[in-house]
């Protein structure tokens, strides 16, 4: 049985700050890779804002297609507010995807669209930038993933260094 993963291919990220924040946002749910395409990242990059310096963990790789970068097996998912799109609440995660985030300044090409065997929005009232959409999509990934052995990790190995508080009942 073929192991679930999670790729990211990212359109054009406007900036270096969103970029850093959605490989935090990898490393807390735990995707394989993330790919990104255009030159605005890469003329910022020295501002990167990878606050858990995941990029040593997750690869964080230049592609000129993200399409030629798709692993066998995996299920392209486009995550665009687009007409036609599912919407999230009612989109099941296939084991082995690659998520697809157009820009936050635009729109995925039909040719991506077209390419996808999926393409979900997320329903909310005007639209969110890259990071929030990235963490949203993986959350909801992982909360309709029953048994994962993420529900076993213990608090105390996740939680900020600063944090010591505890619910007592």
């Amino acid at each position: 049985m073929t192991k679930p993963f999670a790729y990211i291919g990212l359109v054009n990220p406007k900036s270096p700050e969103n970029v850093g924040m959605v490989m935090r946002a990898a490393g807390c749910y735990e995707a394989s890779k993330v790919f990104y395409t255009g030159i605005r990242f890469e003329r910022a990059r020295q501002f990167f804002t990878d606050t858990k310096n995941m990029h040593e963990k997750i690869p964080l790789q230049r592609a000129e297609d993200l399409l030629t970068t798709v692993p066998g097996g995996a299920k392209i998912v486009a995550v665009e507010l687009v007409e036609g799109a599912t919407p999230l609440i009612h989109f099941q995660h296939p084991e082995q995807a690659y998520y697809i985030f157009g820009p936050e300044d635009g729109s995925l090409s039909q040719t991506i669209l077209d390419a996808c065997d999926h393409v979900v929005y997320i329903p909310t009232i005007g639209c969110m930038n890259l990071a929030a959409t990235v963490n949203v999509v993986l959350y909801d990934r992982l909360s309709k993933s029953v048994g994962t052995i993420v529900e076993d990790r213990p608090i105390i190995d996740n939680r900020d260094t600063n944090s010591r508080a505890v619910v007592k009942r």
